[in-house]
């Protein structure tokens, strides 16, 4: 029934009566004033307020991208895998290839870059073992931290280098910066296709 039809003046039929017909004119009128702004009369929240909410509760707030304490750098892998440490950083939540990796030049800058094994006894850090950090304090998780290394892989790959990106990270020629460089252009890769 179009608003044109509801609007219209019902004229009195002979069976109703003008009581009837008044009755019947007002309900019309009624109806074409009243403007529903939900798809139900007992919503309040609008549909992406509803998505918002319903998502908060799925998943944890991201943490902030901060590297780990540099007073951690000096403690063997080993210690990083406690719930407390964990619980003060990573704590087991989500984040994306992106923040994996952009998490990864952070840590190289706080605790330092090394070469040629995980860390050194200063707590330096290669590509890897930073990613290592990362891992064992709960930043993401393994299907986080291989993806990321798909993604420096790629990064490495479009250059035209096919060596693996941590042998790539121990060459005696390579620098500090052209690492940070590597995993920054791989973390803006992941970003851009959404991961």
């Amino acid at each position: 029934m179009s608003a044109q039809t509801l609007t219209a003046p019902a004229s009195p039929t002979p069976e109703l009566g003008d009581e009837a017909a008044l009755l019947v004119r007002e309900i019309e009128q009624y109806l074409v004033a009243r403007t529903r702004t939900t798809a139900h009369p007992l919503l309040t929240k609008t549909t992406a307020e509803l998505v918002a909410e319903a998502l908060s509760t799925l998943a944890p707030a991201a943490p902030v991208l901060t590297a780990p304490a540099r007073a951690l750098r000096l403690l063997p892998d080993w210690v990083l895998d406690f719930p407390l440490l964990r619980q003060l950083h990573g704590g087991g939540r989500r984040i994306s290839v992106a923040e994996h990796l952009e998490l990864t030049a952070l840590v190289i800058e706080r605790y330092g870059w090394h070469r040629g094994a995980l860390r050194s006894t200063s707590g330096r850090r290669c590509i890897l073992g930073a990613q290592a950090v990362l891992f064992r304090l709960g930043y993401g998780d393994e299907a986080t931290a291989l993806a990321a290394g798909h993604r420096l892989q790629a990064a490495l790959t479009a250059r035209g280098i096919t060596e693996p990106y941590h042998r790539w990270n121990d060459a005696p020629h390579r620098t500090r910066e052209e690492v940070l460089t590597l995993v920054r252009t791989a973390a803006n890769a992941a970003r851009q296709e959404g991961r």
